[in-house]
């Protein structure tokens, strides 16, 4: 008898959404920066600077919960038999819209989940990162429609399954060996901000725990922001987007319970107030996240799934998270990088150019 998996019901994923929306604040208020109790794009773009793919000081550490995503979901695919390594669609074309993820992400600062709880901490900027992220999606709803498809992915080996997990055990045993070290900006082959978001930082085993609760809980709820939007614009199916709901609602309570809420849009952490680029940053974010088939966060546990093409996408995302900072291309509280409007630009018509070359119809 098949058992059922209850996190997958609409209670279930409310439950889920509602604990992420307590565990992300938590993650602040013991160290991790404000407003960023969890963001992906940012936390990969940390991740990006700690193994020295770029050189801002600022925003430099390797974040255990990235890691912990990718090895909860694979310790519940392993779990629950949902463990099947597959790949092989379009992956080139999967590298670069993740590039373009992160770099779009970087001019608005942040991902979907980091929208969703700046704005349950009071930053009003997230209204126009959050209406992006709904303009981008609902773009590829339309190439959706018209039959986008990057064509299917094929059964592969567990080893090459187990590939960006195991990336992700290197990194944790690295962090292990070259841990921290007070007022020193590189540890073994390691770096670390010393001031800045990348100081901002909550105990190691506290993140990584929590890391791996919840990329346990996403992989068995298929929690996805993106597929909230997309499943709500093209099939009315409201389901994923309770769990988005629930999050917002809970992480505004805690936030408002542990002194963290902030109403406004001057001054919010690490942020701007260029309302346009925030809305537009986001909405190539989210049609890249759309023609790729996730958000960050769901590419992470899909990874852990054993999906490579997921892989593939998360590894852009990091090369993207250089590049955007080595060619000032993300942005800062002061505002757009020098370069980043340009980026954000070609951005949009790459994913345009991808959109239109992939439509198969019957």
């Amino acid at each position: 008898m098949t058992r059922k998996n209850i996190f997958a019901t609409l209670g279930g994923i409310i439950v889920v959404g509602a604990i992420i929306g307590v565990l992300a604040p938590l993650l602040q208020k013991l160290g991790n920066p404000a407003n960023m109790g969890i963001c992906v794009a940012c936390f990969e773009r940390d991740i990006a600077g700690a193994i020295g793919l770029h050189r801002a000081a600022v925003v430099q550490y390797l974040r255990p919960e990235i890691l912990g995503f990718v090895l909860g979901a694979l310790v519940a695919a392993l779990i629950f038999k949902e463990f099947k390594p597959s790949g092989g669609s379009a992956p080139m074309t999967r590298f670069v819209l993740g590039m373009i993820a992160m770099i779009s992400a970087l001019v608005f600062l942040g991902c979907p989940w980091r929208a969703i709880l700046r704005l349950a901490g009071g930053d009003g900027n997230a209204i126009l990162g959050l209406a992006g992220l709904a303009a981008g999606v609902a773009i590829g709803t339309l190439f959706f429609r018209k039959g986008y498809n990057l064509g299917r992915s094929y059964k592969q080996s567990a080893a090459t399954g187990l590939m960006l997990p195991l990336i992700m055990v290197g990194l944790l045993v690295l962090r292990f060996i070259f841990p921290p070290v007070e007022g020193v900006d590189k540890s073994g082959v390691l770096f670390y901000s010393l001031q800045g978001p990348g100081a901002g930082y909550a105990p190691l085993w506290i993140s990584l725990a929590i890391g791996l609760g919840i990329g346990f809980l996403a992989q068995r709820s298929r929690f996805c922001t993106m597929g909230a939007i997309r499943d709500l614009i093209l099939f009315k199916q409201f389901h994923l987007m309770a769990g988005l709901l629930a999050l917002l609602a809970v992480a505004f309570a805690a936030n408002v319970a542990l002194g963290q809420f902030n109403p406004g849009f001057e001054g919010q952490p690490v942020a701007h107030t260029l309302h346009f680029w925030n809305f537009a940053g986001m909405l190539v974010a989210g049609l890249a996240f759309a023609l790729a088939g996730g958000c960050p966060g769901r590419q992470l546990f899909m990874s852990g799934e054993g999906n490579s093409d997921a892989g593939v996408f998360v590894l852009g995302m990091i090369t993207g998270a250089a590049l955007a900072h080595n060619w000032s291309l993300a942005s800062s509280p002061a505002g757009l990088g020098p370069h980043g409007a340009v980026a954000a630009i070609i951005g949009l018509l790459v994913c345009l150019g991808i959109g239109f070359a992939n439509l198969k119809k019957a």
